[in-house]
């Protein structure tokens, strides 16, 4: 059988933003690339990589559609589509950044994509379960990788001084410079712990959690674009739960009285309660449903 020919071999004809934006749709549809990384299907997640490395506005393509590009803009085009296709990378990745709604951070391939409900709850200062955010004075995010939910605490909660903790040098290196990005360094304090073996003698009123979460079996099937991430921040022992249980049997001791406990647990809620039944767990609703993110106060345990 002949071998398909390249169609990176054959870009010439194409001229303007909309050339490359149909040429990038059609290759990473021919592809059939996964996203789950920011965008959800190839017409987005082509938009956002041609704009971004053209340095234009993410949320204005309609102006640009027909505006022509220069030969070293094509390159710059090709040059992405094509390792986005090729190698499988995932866009966060590519662009050295992601969003969770209106803030951006600095990802590389030393932390997972963020991408979290719990942002969308912080968003709203976790309302109505937080009745008085100003009253929040000591908070840790655990497992925080990129900084990204450590950050969303520290503008939700003005008073309150957040520890960042992460078992990866490497991950903190980036939430470092994310930290730095938001002027955060007096409120954000990065630590490096297993969880929270190194926490001793702290108390919080609020500790946040998006930790691994992946089964086994689930990560036997990985596409190649989460193949990327650090498996150290996906896989959690054969069902799942092996991060979460650890830090159900921890957080007791580290909350303060009334203090909460927000973490999210992927699809693993029915795992997580018939290993806990006595738990009185509260499902939080997210954009997803009410199946990821669940809440436990201290006096719950």
């Amino acid at each position: 059988m002949p071998r398909k020919p390249d169609p990176f071999k054959d870009t010439e004809s194409l001229i303007t933003v909309r050339d490359w934006l149909r040429f990038a749709v059609s290759r990473f549809n021919e592809a059939e690339l996964f996203f789950g990384h920011g965008s959800d299907n190839a017409y987005d997640e082509a938009a956002y990589l041609i704009l971004h490395t053209l340095h234009l506005p993410l949320d204005r393509l309609e102006p640009f559609l027909d505006a022509s590009l220069t030969h070293i803009e094509a390159a710059q085009v090709q040059k992405v589509v094509e390792r986005r296709v090729k190698e499988r990378i995932p866009a966060a990745y590519l662009t050295h950044e992601a969003w969770l709604g209106e803030f951006r951070f600095y990802v590389d391939e030393r932390v997972i994509v963020p991408r979290s409900f719990i942002a969308e709850l912080l968003r709203e200062q976790l309302a109505p379960w937080v009745q008085d955010p100003e009253a929040i004075h000591n908070a840790v995010d655990i497992c925080t990788g990129s900084g990204c939910l450590a950050i969303l605490m520290a503008h939700a909660f003005p008073n309150a001084s957040v520890d960042a903790v992460d078992i990866s040098k490497d991950a903190l290196e980036v939430a470092k410079k994310n930290v730095a990005d938001y002027g955060l360094q007096d409120h954000v304090h990065l630590i490096q712990s297993d969880l929270m073996k190194k926490l001793k003698g702290r108390t919080y009123d609020l500790i946040v959690t998006n930790p691994p979460y992946v089964n086994a079996p689930s990560m036997a099937e990985l596409p190649q674009e989460y193949q990327r991430e650090p498996q150290l921040a996906l896989a959690s022992g054969k069902d799942g739960l092996d991060h979460i249980r650890n830090i159900l049997a921890d957080a007791p001791a580290y909350l303060n009285p009334g203090g909460l406990l927000i973490a999210e647990i992927g699809h693993n809620r029915d795992a997580l309660e018939a290993a806990y039944p006595d738990l009185p767990f509260t499902w939080l609703e997210t954009s997803g449903g009410d199946e990821f993110v669940f809440m436990l106060r201290k006096e719950d345990f």
